[in-house]
């Protein structure tokens, strides 16, 4: 089968939904995606204010998606010595999987969605425009398109096929527990000694679960063996009960500010494709629609070849705080610098999260 379109998008995430929501008025668009929509991503599906602010332009977010509690404020957990800091940054509480669905039904009707649909190659023809391989049900399909996006996530294959290298990955393991008493209405993030490759954690309460996630530096072995571990030591203290699913995902990890790419000639990355997600906090919705916006209104000034620098222009915001933010991450990501949060007043502190 072939496909003639002006924008091809390929993820169907926030990142791709914004792509594509503002990518239509230059023509049409169509989103493929490996997997089987709705998906269901590990996702802590926190909604930062930021996130909010972008959709507020295309729809608010309905009261009966949020769970209890309805919104959720950061603190930060020094679990060892039983520090707590809390701060002032709320987030909308809520699963991430309805929130994907919710998002796609935002979409004009001119936008085609086509799922089970997996990305394979690109090619640029004589007359510039993108001859796209994938697959879908066991068969190859064609795709014509004038502009990619690659909103594809970590392990995006648009941005392999660009020849950009691969991110260091951390390894994320979710458990949604059983909640078994009251614990605060708090996004906790936290840490411990007692796991070494334990970069951070978070524990978030939902409704008549509690969801507990530990982030793993790259190249940690037995993930699995050490969550067990997490949960027994929080369960010492929090009312965790038994673990009712187990979600296992990656996420990018910085080497540097080379890491960041707009993409290449007619294709575009974006969300963590193009490494535009926050490495202090790993918060990655607000950053995922930031850039799928920029993408989208870039292709639809229909600027032909200028297209990529219209949109890099547009997320050169997103560079310039992820290039502060690498400066401050390892100081942040040390023992040490974990530890000094226990020093630094409350108010600086919750000041200094709405930039992290």
């Amino acid at each position: 089968m072939t496909y003639d379109v002006k924008t091809l998008v390929v993820g169907a995430g926030p990142s791709g939904f914004a792509a594509a929501y503002y990518a239509c008025p230059a023509g049409d668009v169509l989103i493929i995606d490996s997997f089987t929509l709705p998906r269901d991503k590990s996702c802590g599906g926190m909604i930062h204010p930021l996130s909010l602010d972008i959709l507020k332009e295309i729809a608010p977010i309905p009261e009966e998606m949020l769970l209890e509690p309805r919104s959720v404020y950061f603190r930060y957990n020094d679990w060892d010595r039983n520090i707590i800091r809390d701060t002032d940054l709320e987030f909308l509480n809520l699963d991430r999987a309805p929130f994907d669905e919710w998002i796609m039904k935002q979409l004009p009707e001119e936008v085609q969605v086509m799922d089970g649909t997996r990305y394979l190659s690109h090619v640029e023809r004589a007359d510039g425009r993108l001859e796209v391989k994938a697959v879908k049900g066991g068969g190859e399909i064609a795709i014509l398109c004038d502009f990619l996006v690659g909103a594809d996530g970590a392990r995006s294959k648009v941005r392999k096929n660009l020849g950009l290298g691969e991110f260091d990955k951390y390894i994320t393991l979710q458990d949604f527990c059983i909640l078994e008493g009251e614990i605060a209405p708090a996004f906790d993030c936290f840490w411990f000694s007692e796991i070494p490759e334990l970069g951070v954690g978070y524990i978030i309460p939902k409704s008549e679960r509690v969801l507990v996630g530990l982030v793993y530096y790259p190249g940690t072995l037995g993930a699995h063996k050490l969550q067990d571990r997490g949960l027994e030591i929080l369960r010492e203290r929090l009312p965790i009960g038994e673990s009712i699913k187990r979600e296992a995902w990656i996420a990018p990890k910085h080497k540097s500010i080379n890491d960041i790419c707009p993409g290449r000639g007619r294709v575009l990355l974006t969300g963590e494709a193009g490494g535009y997600i926050s490495p202090t906090s790993g918060e990655g919705i607000s950053w995922a629609l930031d850039s799928g916006r920029a993408a989208g209104r870039a292709i639809a000034q229909n600027l032909g070849d200028a297209t990529l620098a219209t949109y890099a222009a547009g997320v050169e915001h997103l560079r310039k705080d992820i290039r502060r933010r690498l400066w401050a991450f390892p100081l942040m990501n040390t023992r040490w610098g974990k530890t000094l949060m226990g020093y630094v007043p409350r108010s600086l502190i919750s000041k200094a999260t709405h930039y992290l």
